[in-house]
């Protein structure tokens, strides 16, 4: 994906982000990724949502016309018809615009990862990825995907949900960093404090906060660190203090997921962009990470292999104390295999009641102040 990890600072090839490109050869690319169906098409909300404001906007347009045209002599109206095919024309201008810029940057994104030995995915609808992020809302897509798969499979991406209906419907943005490791491990949640907001963590998921470790050094003024009950050790064995440090001084902006076999970094922000500036940070990133990942691949956890010692003695109709030899003592023929044992694969979710509970009263304080010192 990117050069050896020994080479300082970072290298890949950034010309394709800012180079001129030809409009010949962005339309042909354009069109030979339509047919192979890389480009996805529009959602009914986005296609019926522009169409209903195109019409708004021209009966807007045409309601001011007719209501100054009455009050206006015939120069006046003359006057507005000219206005009004200008405005007109710019709005048809800088539609025009924006489609044209995002084929540049489709383009541009395409040769970009082709330059530095990656591929460029335009659109995934629905990526099949266990973060916590995909799997919520409807309409779920990714766009402007790079996928790297050396030294190991590495995806960066742009994601978005809907959630609510009718009046309520929001779409959510994040960017993402997906990272595939050597074996599953526990569902760990790094909940980064430099991208948090006035009301709390930004993360799309609230994590029930009994599951919070605390780690030495200054590693909980950066992350909050989320481990399932009963796997405090194994998260202490992944992040040991140079990965700690890995992550506070490369990721300490970005939120992080381990989940099954997969590291997640999150961002509100796109970080597929045109900004060599972005993927130099970003590729500082995930080499600053790779160098310690291989360590997590020997991880075992000791729960399956004492699932699995207790299935041998059902099986074979022994229950006793010898039969049930406790991991820590189990010969070689009872190595844990990868995995991970069911109360480790997913972190108990928080009620979001708590975050309105605290909001309703924060305002409630906020009125008893204002009517207690300001109002008497």
């Amino acid at each position: 994906m990117v050069s050896d990890a020994t080479t300082s600072p970072p290298l890949f090839d950034s010309r394709p982000l800012e180079q001129p490109v030809d409009r010949t050869a962005v339309a042909r690319w354009h069109r030979e990724a339509s047919e192979r169906g890389l480009l996805g098409s529009p959602s009914m909300g986005t296609v019926v949502g522009t169409a209903l404001g195109g019409v708004a906007m021209l009966v807007t347009l045409s309601l001011m016309f007719s209501i100054i045209a009455d009050m206006a002599d015939p120069s006046a109206s003359s006057l507005m018809t000219v206005l009004l095919l200008v405005a007109c024309a710019v709005v048809a201008v800088v539609s025009f615009t924006g489609y044209q810029r995002n084929r540049a940057k489709r383009y541009r994104l395409h040769l970009f990862a082709e330059a530095n030995h990656m591929e460029y995915v335009p659109h995934v609808d629905a990526p099949p990825l266990p973060g916590m992020i995909f799997g919520i809302g409807d309409a779920r897509a990714a766009d402007n995907v790079v996928r790297g798969r050396r030294p190991r499979f590495v995806e960066f991406g742009n994601y978005r949900y809907t959630t609510g209906s009718g009046k309520n419907r929001s779409t959510h943005r994040w960017g993402y960093v997906a990272i595939r490791l050597d074996a599953p491990l526990p569902n760990i949640v790094l909940d980064a404090a430099g991208n948090n907001s006035i009301l709390g963590s930004t993360l799309p998921s609230t994590i029930d906060r009994s599951q919070r470790l605390r780690l030495e050094g200054d590693f909980d003024r950066y992350f909050s660190l989320y481990a399932p009950s009963g796997y405090e050790a194994d998260a202490l064995y992944l992040f040991t203090p140079d990965i700690m440090a890995r992550f506070i001084d490369n990721a300490a902006q970005l939120d992080a997921e381990i989940v099954d076999d997969w590291l997640f970094l999150y961002t509100p922000r796109e970080v597929t962009t045109l900004d060599p500036a972005t993927w130099a940070w970003l590729f500082s990133v995930v080499r600053a990470l790779l160098g310690k990942l291989d360590r997590w691949g020997r991880w075992r956890d000791e729960r399956l292999q004492a699932e699995d010692l207790t299935a041998t003695a059902v099986a074979s109709g022994s229950a006793s104390p010898e039969a049930l030899v406790p991991p820590v003592v189990a010969t070689a023929a009872f190595r844990a295999p990868r995995g991970v044992a069911p109360a480790g694969r997913r972190l108990k979710r928080g009620s979001p009641w708590a975050i309105v509970a605290v909001i309703a009263a924060l305002v409630s304080v906020s009125i008893w102040f204002v009517a207690e010192f300001v109002l008497h």
